[in-house]
């Protein structure tokens, strides 16, 4: 009996460390492909989420007279109940659950781009994921993912984040303009919105870059300006304070 519960014991301990090992080496092999296959960021939004998504999808069903509640951004029964109404008027499954299917029925077509990006999410409502706390909509992360695209696709992906940790930084001074697609589309603000770039569609990568930005990563540490002093015209540009440099951009408060 002893010798029966030793060797369990000991298979027992083997597979919990080659159960680590596995857990170790995905670990490493996530780290090390970042970059280029981070997880899926938009928002498939259920009861329980919170944030600017849902203020979205509420007032719009309130627009439409499916929800009298507030436009708070807390996914509660009342939007449960008004995205079950809502869906069921328009021949869609009524769980109440918004995925892509009833944000393109909403007409919320930068959240789907931004789900078919990274989830293999087709239903109405159903698959993985919750609601962001952030403020920022699918279309503001598709916006900034635009710019940074159209700005900074050839860089690094921390040159890439840091792009976009500039507008926002520009959204929160007072100096700017107070909002994504304000920040972006000041005039001669930025080259790819001169030249149309920024109707290009960006890549996952760009993507996450604008989540990671939106999350609180800035390379630049707070920085309001970038250039690239092989290609920059502006005299004025060169006279601000450099705090960083990473790729061919000098970061500059």
């Amino acid at each position: 009996m002893k010798k029966a519960l030793s060797i369990a014991l000991a298979a027992l301990s083997a597979s919990a460390v080659c159960v680590g090992a596995a857990l170790i080496a995905s670990g490493g092999a996530g780290a090390e492909s970042f970059a280029s296959e981070p997880a899926a960021y938009a928002a498939v939004l259920r009861r329980g989420a919170r944030g600017g998504e849902v203020k979205e999808v509420q007032r719009r069903l309130k627009n439409w007279g499916y929800y009298d509640g507030s436009v708070d951004g807390i996914y509660g029964p009342a939007t449960v109940k008004a995205v079950k109404s809502f869906q069921s008027k328009n021949g869609l499954v009524s769980d109440g659950i918004c995925g892509k299917a009833t944000y393109a029925a909403l007409g919320m077509n930068d959240s789907v781009r931004v789900l078919e990006n990274g989830s293999s999410d087709s239903g109405s409502g159903s698959g993985s994921g919750s609601g962001s706390s952030s403020d920022y909509t699918s279309s503001d992360i598709y916006l900034l993912a635009r710019c940074i695209y159209g700005e900074a696709r050839g860089e690094s992906y921390t040159g890439q984040v840091a792009v976009g940790a500039v507008v926002l930084n520009r959204v929160k001074s007072s100096q700017f303009p107070n909002t994504i697609s304000g920040v972006i589309y000041q005039k001669g603000a930025f080259t790819a919105v001169d030249d149309g770039q920024i109707n290009l569609t960006p890549n996952q990568t760009a993507i996450n870059a604008a989540q990671d930005a939106m999350n609180g990563w800035d390379p630049t540490y707070g920085c309001l300006y970038y250039y690239n002093p092989a290609t920059a015209t502006s005299s004025w540009i060169f006279s601000r304070q450099t705090v960083t440099t990473i790729g061919k951009h000098v970061f500059a408060i």
